[in-house]
């Protein structure tokens, strides 16, 4: 633990803001687009209780990161944070729909979640790009990572009530 604190020390006080917010920057673009083409390869493939469980499940190890001050959030901006990302799985949770194809249930393709995916990837990279000036960099990556699980594990709940009815009305 005693490195990791050294690390995360040495990247907060060493490496200057903007790198960490550009670096940041194109990882998230390229986590992004990653994304977009596993939930198109997704499609193809039947889904299972367990494809809808894990990616929250495993998303919240990051939670981790609040064990280090230079990520911890005020509680009006963990707040602000979970109201935004409910709204943003509303979305996600109504757009999400499944077919039956050969006694599988599938994710149905949609033409919207590519808008949408990329409607939220660019609020998120505006909004990373103006608060990056009056929040620290660590913050910030708390305050997206609140947001965003916020955002995920409603939507994987919402998924998890329709296949299992439809998953009840197929057998």
């Amino acid at each position: 633990m005693l490195k990791l604190r050294e690390f995360v020390d040495f990247v907060f006080t060493e490496i200057p803001s903007i790198y960490l917010i550009v670096g940041s920057t194109l990882l998230f673009i390229f986590m992004g687009t990653m994304a977009f083409f596993v939930r198109a390869n997704a499609a193809k493939k039947p889904i299972s209780m367990k494809r809808i469980i894990l990616p929250p499940l495993f998303m919240s190890t990051g939670a981790l990161m609040f064990v280090f001050e230079e990520f911890r959030v005020p509680l009006p901006q963990v707040l602000e944070s979970i109201f935004i990302g409910l709204l943003f799985s509303l979305i996600l949770i109504k757009t999400t729909n499944f077919e039956v194809k050969e006694d599988k249930l599938y994710v149905k393709k949609s033409r919207a979640f590519l808008f949408i995916l990329v409607g939220l990837l660019v609020v998120r990279l505006v909004a990373k790009l103006i608060l990056s000036s009056t929040i620290n960099v660590g913050e910030l990556g708390g305050i997206f990572w609140i947001l965003a699980f916020a955002m995920i594990l409603p939507w994987r709940i919402g998924m998890l009530v329709k296949y299992s009815k439809l998953k009840n009305v197929a057998n």
